[in-house]
């Protein structure tokens, strides 16, 4: 089963549980998103990407440039460990890590939420690659990837149990758009799949089959 396919059922399982009111809302802000622009801005296959240091889960600072000594680095931008569909794509990429590395690359996931957030998560999922916190999202920012939710949908996520604050440390209620990029030795980004649409994830084997290219 690919990730599309383990969200699809995951839909079939939660929307329905979902009324319809509050359904409508998220669609209806989701697609607002998707038109807004946001993703023609955000940095593409061709551009360069921007160096970051970010703290891991322990709070040891992860340098993009010391992992681009050894080959390519995959980095995954995912809104929180609060989020299901970023935890099935974290699944995801656990599962083909090993594949990743047989082609000589190291995979890290970054999200706006502190490092003790992030170590849950890790611990949570069992994840094996580096976890990093971008608290304030600047590298977010640097990659054109961040955005406010809607206040409509605030009290919504904190009705679900998603309170953003409390992950992230502060209350902008800024998050990423989901993105994977792949980014070359000379930092130049090789693949890159951004959608403003948080239901919509990159296929690991689409990641796979770039780094077989590179």
């Amino acid at each position: 089963m690919d990730l599309k396919q383990e969200i699809e059922k995951m839909q079939q399982e939660l929307i329905p549980q979902i009324p319809e009111g509050i359904l409508k809302t998220i669609l209806s802000e989701t697609e607002k998103l998707v038109s807004s622009g946001l993703t023609d801005t955000s940095l593409k296959k061709g551009d360069l990407a921007p160096s970051f240091t970010l703290p891991n889960t322990t709070g040891v600072p992860i340098t993009s440039t010391d992992f681009l000594k050894t080959g390519p680095l995959v980095v995954s931008f995912y809104r929180g460990g609060w989020c299901p569909y970023c935890n099935l794509e974290l699944h995801a990429l656990q599962k083909t890590l090993p594949e990743m590395k047989a082609f000589g690359a190291q995979l890290v996931a970054i999200s706006p939420q502190s490092p003790d957030n992030s170590l849950s998560t890790l611990e949570k999922h069992g994840l094996t690659f580096e976890v990093l916190s971008d608290v304030g999202n600047k590298v977010g920012q640097d990659f054109g990837l961040v955005f406010a939710l809607a206040d409509r949908l605030r009290p919504i996520y904190k009705e679900f149990g998603f309170d953003i604050p409390a992950y992230n440390g502060d209350n902008s209620y800024k998050i990423p758009i989901p993105a994977t990029y792949i980014i070359a030795s000379d930092n130049t980004i090789v693949y890159s799949f951004v959608n403003a649409d948080y239901s919509q994830r990159s296929e690991p084997a689409d990641i796979i089959d770039t780094l077989k290219g590179i």
